[in-house]
């Protein structure tokens, strides 16, 4: 087995949201997901060649499988990018195809927005420890493949003072088909600052969501500059030919 380290998403050296990116790791879902579980990594990718340019790939956080991860994306195409100038990603719970290629310093991952349907909304507020919340906008489910719940806020320091309650957060995800909710806000600047919900650990929460920067530039409709982690970790998304590029560094751990 060979375990490959990467920061991703960083928006400085040393700095992103760490990923495993596993070679000829365990078979069976049970063993990767105790792998998972026993790693400080936040998500787990398990590679698996296919033909021609091409890679399965099986994301594995340390509470559950994932239909998606794009942090763990970039952590792959990083690395297999270095061995082969093509490369294509293909997801081993759906079967989605995203494609990978360089651009400068970055990788982008292409992968085409995926149809949602908009379940009846939860009590915001009490989900999200926010009493008396109201959305800038309205909130929305959108999806570029793992759907995310984003619920706009009013300033960075509302959305830095949020105290969510995750298993609450978990089970309506479960009973929705959304994989948690994302809480978003516009800075001075015109960048976009987030937060991602949907682990039961406060201390696990995402440094950097793929997921979502390519589902707010869907529900958007524009490209987006998204900034995480307190500002540790930078993500670009813009649409081009029909697709959802999501973009960033990935470096060594």
């Amino acid at each position: 087995m060979q375990i490959h380290a990467l920061n991703c998403f960083g928006a400085g050296p040393g700095r992103g949201n760490l990923a495993y990116v596993i070679e000829d790791g365990p078979d069976t879902a049970a063993a990767r997901q105790a792998f998972a579980a026993a790693q400080p990594a936040s998500a787990c990718a398990f590679v698996r060649p296919l033909a021609d340019d091409a890679v399965e790939v099986d994301y594995v956080y340390p509470h559950a499988r994932s239909p998606l991860c794009l942090h763990a994306s970039l952590a792959v195409a990083h690395l297999l990018l270095a061995r082969q100038p093509r490369l294509r990603l293909r997801t081993a719970m759906h079967g989605q195809w995203l494609e990978a290629q360089r651009a400068g310093d970055d990788v982008l991952l292409g992968l085409a927005p995926q149809p949602v349907t908009q379940p009846p909304l939860p009590d915001l507020a009490a989900l999200l420890g926010a009493p008396g919340l109201a959305p800038v906008s309205p909130a929305a489910v959108a999806s570029v493949g793992s759907p995310k719940l984003l619920v706009e806020l009013a300033s960075p320091a509302a959305l830095q003072a949020l105290r969510p309650d995750l298993a609450a957060i978990l089970d309506w995800g479960r009973s929705a088909a959304v994989n948690g909710i994302y809480a978003w806000c516009r800075q001075a600047d015109g960048s976009l600052a987030g937060r991602n919900f949907n682990h039961r650990d406060p201390a696990r929460e995402d440094l950097a969501t793929g997921v979502a920067a390519g589902a707010l530039a869907v529900h958007l409709g524009q490209a987006v500059l998204l900034y995480q982690g307190g500002g540790q970790c930078r993500l670009r998304a813009h649409a081009a030919h029909g697709q959802i590029w999501v973009g960033g560094r990935a470096e060594p751990a």
